[in-house]
């Protein structure tokens, strides 16, 4: 992970302090499984039209596609997690570090818009000592809902150990 730089914004601060706390010990397939379940439930709970995605490398370890989403969600899961695979960051910092430099990432990134997408909703799966390992992500809500629905599902997966 990138050290945030001494001028970002204070949301590329935050964002980066989020992963450097969450951080996991230890990833499996039941892992998975039991985050994306949370996430499922969270989703319920709130009558949010997601889709949740969760990967280890080119697997993919637990899918699913509540009502009200289309095949449109799967595509903005791929998109948002080939950002993560490819800066070892969240979808969203990786899109707020290039508006603190005043530029977007469609134009300064140079990479396939039909590829990447640095919105927020695709969190990386980061193991101490190790590194990324996959990716968790949720399409469906405004970019900063999704984010914040990952993030709370991995704060609270890691409080339950």
């Amino acid at each position: 992970m990138s050290a945030p730089a001494a001028h970002g914004s204070a949301e590329v601060r935050e964002l980066a302090a989020q992963e450097a706390r969450l951080v996991l010990d230890s990833f499996d397939n039941d892992a998975a499984r039991e985050l994306g379940t949370l996430l499922v439930e969270l989703a319920r709970e709130r009558g949010a039209a997601v889709t949740i995605g969760i990967r280890r490398g080119a697997q993919r370890l637990f899918h699913c596609a509540l009502p009200g989403t289309s095949a449109d969600n799967d595509a903005w899961i791929d998109r948002k997690s080939a950002v993560v695979e490819r800066y070892g960051e969240s979808s969203l910092l990786v899109g707020a570090r290039f508006r603190a430099k005043g530029r977007t990432f469609e134009d300064a990134s140079r990479l396939d818009q039909d590829r990447y997408a640095a919105h927020g909703g695709a969190f990386p799966i980061r193991l101490r000592g190790t590194g990324v390992v996959g990716v968790v992500a949720v399409s469906g809500l405004p970019q900063a809902a999704d984010h914040a629905l990952v993030v709370e599902a991995l704060e609270r997966h890691l409080a339950a150990g």
